[in-house]
């Protein structure tokens, strides 16, 4: 049992509706742009809203499992009826591929080139996530920093399949698109760096509450960088390359 103050209390409950509510607004915002793009672009769009409906379902579910875990300002983290830290994973486990599979769909490359980054992207993605989690919830240090390394393998693997096989492609994109996708890649891997501070934690002695709040504030924050400014880049993404394929700018 944890005893948040008021403000600790408040500012994780507001943070939880301010990611659900970024999630739902994002999701039908990129619903209805649909037709600003070319229709080779909108799987693109499709996915987008997928990966945001799917994490503001999951922030529904934080959102009453934290709710329900608290009695006052004392927050219940083990046992019957206590907040729920697994549902970040199962949202970053499907959420996490989708975006990588949402960057590789918006650039439109042949078949065969999108096809073999997707092959290697998405198992890379879910051993990242899947390796994450025994690390998140272990108690003793030596268990989190063992699988905060194997975690860290197939997010190398990631850097580089988004740096060197992914980068070959953009030279052939459109003008701007290139330097677009490479802020992209930046803002996903910054948003994603938040996660494994967390596995520091024990290590810097921040515990208890502390913890408690700078975690779930964080993970909310780059929840929202990583599946909603992303998703918007990649509607402008499509946007820039339907108009260089001559689809009219109707801004």
């Amino acid at each position: 049992m944890l005893t948040l103050t008021s403000t600790q209390w408040n500012m994780v409950y507001n943070v939880f509706s301010f990611g659900l509510i970024s999630m739902l607004a994002c999701t039908v915002y990129t619903l209805v742009s649909q037709n600003r793009v070319l229709p080779k672009y909108r799987n693109a769009l499709v996915i987008s809203s997928m990966v945001t409906f799917i994490a503001g379902y999951h922030y529904i579910r934080i959102f009453n499992s934290f709710a329900e875990a608290s009695d006052g300002f004392n927050v219940s983290t083990s046992g019957a009826g206590s907040f729920n830290e697994a549902y970040r994973y199962v949202d970053w486990l499907l959420t996490v591929p989708l975006l990588l599979v949402e960057l590789v769909a918006v650039l439109a490359l042949a078949k065969a080139a999108s096809s073999s980054l997707i092959g290697r992207l998405v198992p890379a993605a879910i051993a990242m996530i899947a390796l994450g989690y025994p690390g998140e919830i272990a108690t003793e240090n030596s268990t989190k920093i063992l699988f905060g390394v194997l975690s860290t393998i197939p997010f190398l693997y990631i850097l580089y399949v988004l740096y060197v096989e992914l980068g070959k492609s953009l030279e052939r994109q459109p003008e701007g698109v290139a330097a677009t996708v490479g802020r992209l890649r930046l803002l996903l891997i910054a948003s994603w760096g938040v996660y494994p501070i967390s596995y520091l934690f024990p290590l810097l002695n921040i515990t208890g509450t502390d913890a408690f709040l700078y975690r779930q504030v964080g993970y909310s924050i780059a929840d929202v960088v990583a599946k909603c400014v992303f998703g918007l880049t990649i509607l402008k993404i499509a946007r820039m390359k339907s108009v260089a394929e001559g689809m009219k700018d109707d801004h």
